[in-house]
């Protein structure tokens, strides 16, 4: 294993140009031949939501919520079945996102507090490299617009992890306080969050305009639908799902605007857009929360419903339209696909969990990635391989009192077969268990502290 780096060791050493990475145990620099593809550097959009369901865009399935911009970005690029948040809940799902790790490794959750809250100490490490970090170095713009959810204390926010501005909410819209922050100030307390959808949106847009002339990266990440649940007056009472549909017509007519600016500005055929969410719906909530579709159960637990999520990638020119890809693929998997698209370096010196999966989403061959792990907290709960999922440990989502329901033999399913994870044939499958119980082995090695110099813990009061 190579020797630990720190985040700014690595941002320094971009500065100094390529020549730099000729020192051994440094890092590594992989490079994609796309990048010089179109006129240069593409440019890079993620749009993530906030406990949108499987089943909650037209797209995927829902019957009443109208979602015509996000429904002709499927038509026009590609719609990902298969696809996984790397967490149920929103904290270290967003530290995956981000830094393409397991949040097992930067300490991002807790079986305790599986989020940070407003009287929380910690956030994500200064020694993670983001996507946001590894592309400022390589000549990016960068924002961050929305939700962060990281840590809300000035060292872990968005501008001391890579990105060049920040407007958004630092944590969950049901805390409190719910400031809104630009930059590293507080410019609203508490928010008015009827307006925040038109707000990001408004702000996304003026950073895409005045970054039109050089690259650029915006991380987009919705406040909505998490709850409380807050529409424009222009989308209020307009659904015919409610207050909640009402909410994700918003979130589809910000998307529309956002593709329609890059349509606008000439920067469609070189813009790379994700657009998923970071967990599943939040059934609790009942009629304020969303559907998982056919998936089982949803926000908070490791069934199909807290982690599958809709996933849909655009680039016209790049991406053939109206496809549906049916390989794994995972919130992991940006940094690097992102990153190799860019020609940027990809940090060494750590675990990545992430893979490239720029081979599907233009069309050259399969995603690369055939595993996906389920953690809550800190505990490995299920584990896909293939069609076939196990599921070690099952617990509902929320509850007092409830404990761990341990398995063995686990459960067996084949998600090919039985996506809502109804029928069990562990009987018949010993071996698909076996095989996946030597993955796990190997993973938990892979986890030994040491071979992975950078698996630090945060204290959370």
């Amino acid at each position: 294993m190579q020797a630990q780096i720190n985040r700014r060791e690595f941002v320094r050493a971009l500065g100094l140009g390529a020549a730099s990475f000729a020192a051994p145990g440094l890092v590594g620099l992989r490079r994609a031949g796309a990048a010089a593809a179109r006129g240069g550097k593409p440019n890079f959009v993620v749009i993530f939501c906030d406990d949108l369901g499987y089943g909650d865009l037209g797209a995927y399935g829902h019957p009443t919520i109208r979602t015509p911009n996000l429904d002709r970005m499927v038509a026009e690029g590609q719609k990902w079945t298969n696809f996984y948040a790397a967490a149920s809940v929103c904290t270290p799902s967003r530290a995956a996102l981000l830094t393409g790790r397991l949040p097992i490794r930067s300490g991002m959750c807790s079986d305790k507090r599986r989020v940070l809250f407003p009287d929380s100490a910690g956030g994500l490490p200064d020694s993670e490299v983001t996507i946001a970090e590894a592309l400022k170095a390589a000549g990016y713009a960068t924002a961050c617009v929305g939700k962060w959810h990281l840590g809300h204390l000035p060292q872990y926010l968005p501008t001391r992890h890579g990105f060049d501005s920040y407007l958004g909410i630092p944590y969950s819209n049901d805390m409190r306080p719910t400031p809104l922050m630009d930059g590293e100030k507080v410019i609203e307390e508490p928010a008015e969050q009827s307006t925040l959808t038109k707000r990001y949106t408004q702000r996304a847009l003026a950073f895409i305009e005045s970054n039109k002339n050089r690259p650029f990266f915006l991380y987009f990440a919705h406040t909505f639908p998490h709850v409380p649940l807050f529409a424009s007056g222009d989308f209020k009472d307009r659904s015919l799902r409610g207050l909640y549909g009402d909410v994700v017509e918003e979130l589809d007519w910000s998307v529309g605007r956002i593709l329609g600016a890059l349509r606008e500005l000439g920067l469609a055929e070189n813009t790379l857009v994700l657009f998923t969410s970071d967990n599943g719906p939040w059934l609790t909530q009942k009629l304020n929360g969303g559907s998982a579709g056919l998936l089982r159960e949803g926000k908070g637990c490791t069934y199909e419903g807290g982690m599958r999520e809709p996933f849909v990638a655009w680039w016209p020119g790049r991406i053939r339209a109206g496809q549906t890809v049916m390989d794994m693929g995972s919130t992991l998997d940006f940094l690097p696909t992102i990153l190799s698209l860019a020609g940027a370096a990809v940090p060494t010196g750590r675990v990545l969990d992430g893979v490239d999966i720029s081979p599907a989403l233009l069309g050259r061959g399969p995603s690369g990635r055939s595993v996906m792990y389920y953690y809550r907290g800190a505990k490995l709960y299920a584990v896909r391989k293939g069609p076939y999922k196990v599921h070690f440990i099952t617990k509902p989502a929320y509850g007092r009192n409830i404990k761990d329901t341990w398995h063995d033999p686990p459960e067996l399913y084949h998600l090919g077969h039985d996506p809502s994870e109804k029928f069990n044939i562990a009987e018949r499958r010993p071996e698909v268990i076996a095989e996946i119980n030597r993955l796990v082995e190997q993973h938990r090695e892979n986890l030994v502290p040491g071979k992975d110099q950078l698996a630090e813990r945060i204290k959370r009061k």
